[in-house]
């Protein structure tokens, strides 16, 4: 099948929510299909702030895709943590993992996190844009429901945009073709296991 035929055949909505691990996860999964099918794509990841896997993963091996984060640490000093394939061999790694700082200070990133998404969405330049953790922000209030909609509703015709995040807005969840619920049934903490590097993070 040409690829240009297969291009038409994107431009839906995808949700993947729940209290469940792998909402993420489940995205990335899918940006490695898509990479090999020839699409590009581009994550955006709201209230994330830290050095995580993907990000590796990104920077080193795999073209046609870019993740930024827009937590409030990945903007301090006003610097965008951006890592996409260069073709270049190192990268500097710091350690740590991803942090969900208290609400009030992930508004303003949230906000920037939302007017690049627009930017990125209406452009048209990607074929599959990922809006991570976007679930959680409205439903903490630090982006408003319907802007959301809107912007889903006025993207280009061929763009598939994909929320992550638990606690996704009935209103989205409406508005979606595809919508996923991860529920958890047990999880490692429950047993005092914390987040482990290359799993959680």
């Amino acid at each position: 099948m040409a690829l240009s035929i297969m291009m038409k055949k994107l431009g839906l909505v995808q949700v993947y929510t729940g209290d469940g691990k792998g909402k993420t996860t489940c995205s990335l999964g899918l940006s490695l299909r898509a990479i090999g099918q020839g699409f590009k794509i581009y994550m955006i990841q709201f209230l994330k702030s830290g050095d995580t896997g993907e990000l590796f993963s990104i920077k080193k091996y795999i073209p046609n895709m870019t993740i930024v984060q827009f937590g409030k640490e990945a903007i301090v000093d006003k610097q965008l943590k951006m890592f996409e394939f260069d073709g270049q061999g190192e990268i500097n790694e710091t350690g740590g993992k991803y942090k969900f700082l208290p609400d009030m200070e992930e508004r303003e990133p949230a906000r920037r996190a939302l007017e690049h998404a627009l930017k990125i969405i209406h452009s048209g330049e990607h074929d599959i844009v990922i809006l991570d953790e976007i679930n959680c922000a409205m439903h903490k209030g630090l982006i408003e429901i319907p802007e959301v909609i809107k912007m889903i509703d006025e993207k280009p015709e061929h763009v598939e945009i994909i929320l992550t995040g638990r606690n996704a807005p009935h209103q989205i969840i409406e508005r979606a073709d595809l919508v996923s619920e991860i529920m958890m049934r047990k999880h490692p903490w429950e047993k005092g296991i914390d987040a482990r590097r290359g799993i959680e993070y």
